[in-house]
């Protein structure tokens, strides 16, 4: 007998209903980092029997209306030419294929953020690529102080001297084509405008398997 190791409808339900909570509780604006895979994710198919590898494509699919995507690609990796290991291509291909994968799900990337800027070639050809799909690009320079100077990072020369992105939906995905991509502070720099737009705007990080509503010192926060 197969025991069936995940309930795919359960988790749509429950986690569409978490990730809904939490943007009421600030002015209907959160922020929503995407850890892991958003599309075919099969490192967690093989460790529970059950698990649809689309899932949290499924989920973001069901928000579709209330959902936009933001996609924080770090210029030094473009530069670099830093390459996917599980598909062998570079990073900036990586993420116009995902663009695409994920418009023809009825998923919109409207933003691409250029996190820790250079002005290199490459890096130009690539926001010109995205541009010419009509794709926001916004360049991101590397924070001044961080991670040690609060006064300074939280400040008109620290996130401030970001520009800031307009969205226009609840429910802000903030995503990326690897780790150290720049989701964390972008979405940080994020909520700093709003805070001075007077925007009570939230953040929250969702895993393949989020726990919800932890405390901060918890040691799964912790880890």
């Amino acid at each position: 007998m197969i025991h069936k190791g995940f309930d795919n409808t359960l988790y749509l339900a429950e986690q569409t209903a978490e990730i809904l909570k939490r943007t009421r509780m600030f002015d209907n604006k959160l922020y929503l980092e995407f850890g892991g895979k958003l599309m075919h994710d099969y490192h967690a198919a093989r460790v529970l029997p059950g698990y649809d590898p689309d899932v949290k494509l499924q989920l973001l699919q069901q928000l579709r209306d209330q959902v936009e995507i933001m996609l924080c690609v770090c210029a030094g990796d473009i530069e670099r030419r830093k390459l996917r290991a599980d598909l062998g291509i570079t990073y900036d291909t990586y993420s116009l294929k995902l663009i695409d994968d994920l418009a023809q799900k009825g998923l919109c990337v409207t933003n691409v953020v250029l996190t820790r800027h250079t002005d290199h070639p490459l890096v130009r050809s690539f926001a010109a690529r995205l541009e010419a799909q009509g794709i926001c690009v916004t360049a991101h320079s590397a924070t001044r102080g961080y991670p040690g100077d609060i006064d300074m990072i939280v400040s008109e020369d620290g996130y401030g001297a970001n520009p800031y992105i307009e969205t226009t939906r609840p429910i802000i995905v903030v995503t990326g084509p690897g780790p150290a991509s720049g989701k964390l502070a972008t979405c940080l720099s994020q909520l700093y405008h709003d805070s001075r737009r007077n925007i009570r705007a939230g953040y929250a990080k969702f895993e393949t398997f989020p726990v919800w509503n932890l405390p901060l010192k918890h040691p799964l926060n912790v880890a």
